[in-house]
C-alpha cells in the first residue's frame, strides 16, 4: 500500500485519512476551473442548487473553446458565463486571454491545493505541484456548491526519472515514451508522481506538458514535487507568495514503479489513431506533411514557442506545408511579440491564430482530405482535427518545427546546433482582462440568450428496466466518438436537445433518429468505454434520447462518473466474451432494477431475443447507487438536501 507520498500528503493537509487504493475518497476541493464548451453546462447547473455564491477558494470561468462565432450561440454562452460569473463569485477569463490550463498555471496554481476542473486535462496544474483532476461538469458545480469530489482512491505510481534530455528531445517525448509503454488504459485508477534526480532538470512548463498527457493515460492525474524550479516559475510569475515547497517522505512506498532515463529518450511521434501509437520520428522519415500545427494547452509556453521561432529563423516553411501556431495566453503571445520571437515566426511564413484551442478540437484549420497533419496536441483521434480520413500525429513542438521547414517527417537533431532558449527571469504580468466578480451583497442580471435550454432531466429507476440495444461498439470508444467536437457542434453544447442530434454521429448517423424510435435503450461496447475528454455532453445528451444503461467490458473513470451522475448505468461484463453474444438490435431486461441496483454487486441482464442471460456487475459506491438509481445526481441533491 502507497503512502507517504505527494498525493497522501495532499490529502491530509487536507483533513483526509487517505483511505486504501479502491476505497471511497472523498476530496475537498479548493479551486475550480471551467471552460465554455463544458462550463456553460456547469454554470448553470450550479444556478440550479440555488446557492447564493460559490463555496471554493477560488473558481475561474474560461473562454477559450467556442471562440469562432460562425452564429450569435457562442457570443450568447460567452455573455452568459460573464454574468453568471459576476453574479456568483466566480473570476472571467474572456476569449483571448488564453487556454485555461496554459493560463491557470501561470498565474493561480498553486502548489498542494486541490483543482478540480470540467476539462480532462486539468491535471496540467499538476506541474506545479497540485492535485489537479479533470470531471464532468455537474462535478465541478457541486464542487462549486463546497460539496467534496467522490472518487476512488487511487493506487500511486512512481515515474522515476533520471539524466538529461538530450538536445532536441523534451519533455513532449517523455510523456510519449510513458504512453508507448502503458497505453491509454494503462493509467486508470492511477496517480503518476514523478521523482528522481531527473525532475531536477525540468522547468515547471516542461512538467505541465507530460502532466498535462497523464490525461492520454487514463491517469487520475500526475503530479510533480514543488521545488526550487517551482518557485523560480512562480518568482518569475510574480507569485513567490504563493509558493510552498513539497516532497514525498523519505520512506514514501508506491503501488508500482516505472523507471525513465532522460538520457535514453529520442524525438518520438504518436501516430493515427491514438496517443499511445508511438514510434521514433526516424521510422518516418521523409513521410510527406501537409500541415503542422503548433500549439494547444500541451505545448504553448513562451519557450516551446521561442524554441520554434530560433528554430525557423533565418529560414522557411516549406511551400507545400502550412504551418499555423496557436499561443497558449495572451502572457505568451505578448513576450513573444516582445522578444522579437514573433517576427521570426512571421518572417518564416507561420500563420498565427488566436489564443485559444482551435484546431487541438477541430475548430478550423482542418487538414486536407485524406492529408496529414503534424501536431503538438494531445489527441489524435480519428475525424478529431475535422477531417475524417485525416492523419493527426502528435509530436513536440521542436519535431514539428523540422518538418514544418522540411515538408516531411523529420528527426529534428538534423537541424543542428539546438536552440536552447532559457526560462524566462520575469513573465510578462498583465491581469487586466480577467473580470472579478462583484460582491456578495449585489445581484447583477444573468443573461441568457436563446440557445440556452433548460437542463434536462433524469429518470428515476422503478420496475424493470428494458430497452433495445441501440448500437454494439468496440473497445477504446471515445467521447469524440459518442459526442463528437468541432464548431458546428460545441456551439449547441448549452442546447441539449440540439445536440443529441450528433450522437455517435460519425459511427452511425442513424443512431440518434433510432434511439427517438425505440423510445431509448441500452448501448453495448468493449474496454475502457469513454476514454479521452471529460465532455459531460457524452452522457447527458445519450440521456435526453432516453438512453439508460451502457454495458461495456471496462470504463474510463471520468465518463463512467458522467453516466453516473445523469442516471444511466455504468454496467460490467463478467465475462468479456458475453458481448460476442449481443447484437444490435436485441431486448435486454435488468428486473426490478431499482432494488437490484441499491443492494446487489452482480445480477444478470435477460437477453429476450436469444433468451440467454448475460452476467455483469456494477462497480458503484452507496453514494453512487443512490444517485443512479435517483436518476441522475441533480434530482438526488434536491431530494437529500432540501
Amino acid at each position: 500500500m502507497s503512502r507517504n507520498t505527494i498525493f497522501h500528503k495532499i490529502l491530509q493537509d487536507h483533513g483526509v485519512d487517505p483511505p486504501a487504493a479502491g476505497e471511497p475518497l472523498a476530496l475537498p476541493v479548493d479551486q475550480t476551473l471551467t471552460q465554455d464548451a463544458t462550463g456553460t453546462m456547469a454554470c448553470l447547473q450550479f444556478e440550479a442548487l440555488g446557492l447564493p455564491r460559490v463555496r471554493t477558494r477560488l473558481s475561474v470561468s474560461y473562454v477559450d473553446h467556442n471562440t469562432l462565432g460562425t452564429t450569435p450561440a457562442n457570443f450568447e454562452d460567452h455573455r452568459y458565463l460573464r454574468t453568471m460569473a459576476s453574479r456568483y463569485g466566480i473570476v472571467f477569463s474572456p476569449p483571448g486571454n488564453g487556454i485555461c490550463h496554459q493560463v491557470h498555471l501561470e498565474r493561480f496554481g498553486v502548489p498542494g491545493r486541490t483543482l478540480l476542473g470540467s476539462d480532462s486535462h486539468t491535471p496540467t496544474a499538476g506541474g506545479i505541484g497540485m492535485a489537479a483532476m479533470g470531471a464532468g461538469g455537474l462535478d465541478v458545480a457541486m464542487a462549486m456548491a463546497g460539496e467534496p469530489f467522490s472518487l476512488s482512491m487511487p493506487k500511486i505510481v512512481l515515474v522515476r526519472l533520471s539524466g538529461n534530455l538530450s538536445p532536441w528531445v523534451t519533455a513532449k517525448d517523455v510523456i510519449l515514451e510513458i504512453l508507448r509503454r502503458e497505453t491509454v488504459k494503462g493509467g486508470v485508477g492511477c496517480v503518476y508522481e514523478y521523482g528522481g534526480e531527473g525532475v531536477s532538470t525540468l522547468t515547471v512548463p516542461q512538467r505541465a506538458t507530460i502532466t498535462n498527457m497523464g490525461a492520454e493515460l487514463g491517469a487520475t492525474t500526475s503530479i510533480f514535487p514543488s521545488d526550487e524550479n517551482t518557485r523560480a516559475f512562480m518568482a518569475a510569475q510574480g507569485r513567490e507568495d504563493d509558493w510552498t515547497p513539497l516532497s514525498p517522505g523519505a520512506d514514501a512506498e508506491y503501488d508500482r514503479v516505472i523507471d525513465i532515463d532522460l538520457s535514453a529518450l529520442e524525438p518520438l511521434v504518436a501516430k493515427p489513431h491514438m496517443p499511445d501509437q508511438v514510434a521514433p520520428v526516424s521510422e518516418l522519415a521523409g513521410k510527406p506533411v501537409d500541415q503542422v500545427v503548433i500549439g494547444s494547452c500541451t505545448n504553448s509556453s513562451f519557450r516551446d514557442l521561442a524554441t520554434v521561432a530560433a528554430a525557423l529563423s533565418g529560414r522557411a516553411v516549406c511551400p507545400s506545408t502550412q504551418l499555423v501556431i496557436a499561443p497558449g495566453s495572451r502572457q505568451v503571445l505578448s513576450m513573444l511579440a516582445k522578444s522579437g520571437a514573433l517576427s521570426d515566426l512571421l518572417s518564416a511564413g507561420a500563420r498565427i491564430l488566436e489564443c485559444a484551442c482551435g484546431p487541438c478540437i477541430g475548430v478550423g484549420q482542418a487538414p486536407p482530405s485524406g492529408g496529414v497533419t503534424l501536431r503538438t496536441v494531445n489527441r489524435n483521434f480519428k475525424g478529431r482535427s475535422g477531417t475524417p480520413d485525416a492523419g493527426v500525429y502528435l509530436c513536440s513542438p521542436e519535431t514539428a518545427a523540422a518538418a514544418a521547414l522540411t515538408g516531411v517527417f523529420t528527426d529534428p537533431r538534423e537541424l543542428g546546433d539546438y536552440p536552447d532558449i532559457p526560462m524566462p527571469q520575469t513573465f510578462a504580468v498583465d491581469d487586466s482582462l480577467f473580470i472579478l466578480p462583484c460582491g456578495p451583497g449585489e445581484k447583477p442580471e444573468v443573461i441568457m440568450g436563446p440557445n440556452i435550454k433548460p437542463l434536462p432531466k433524469g429518470k428515476p429507476l422503478s420496475g424493470d428496466l428494458t430497452g433495445t440495444v441501440l448500437l454494439k461498439l468496440s473497445d477504446n470508444i471515445t467521447t469524440d466518438d459518442i459526442m463528437p467536437a468541432g464548431a458546428k457542434i460545441l456551439s449547441l453544447r448549452s442546447n441539449v436537445p440540439a445536440i443529441s442530434e450528433y450522437v455517435f454521429s460519425g459511427i452511425d448517423p442513424e443512431f440518434s433518429k433510432r434511439a427517438k424510435h425505440h423510445g431509448g435503450g441500452i448501448v453495448v461496447a468493449g474496454e475502457n468505454y469513454g476514454q479521452g475528454s471529460s465532455r459531460e455532453h457524452a452522457a447527458l445528451a445519450p440521456m435526453h434520447l432516453g438512453v439508460r444503461a451502457v454495458a461495456a467490458r471496462s470504463f474510463a473513470r471520468i465518463h463512467r462518473a458522467n453516466l453516473v451522475n445523469f442516471g444511466i448505468l455504468p454496467l460490467i461484463f463478467d465475462n468479456g466474451a458475453d458481448l460476442d453474444n449481443i447484437s444490435q438490435g436485441d431486448i435486454l431486461t435488468l428486473p426490478d432494477a431499482r432494488e437490484t441496483i441499491l443492494t446487489r454487486d452482480r445480477f444478470s441482464l435477460k437477453n429476450q431475443t436469444t433468451g440467454t442471460d448475460i452476467p455483469v456487475h456494477i462497480d458503484l459506491s452507496p453514494a453512487e447507487r443512490e444517485v443512479a438509481a435517483a436518476g441522475g445526481r441533480l434530482a438526488w441533491y434536491r431530494e437529500n438536501k432540501k
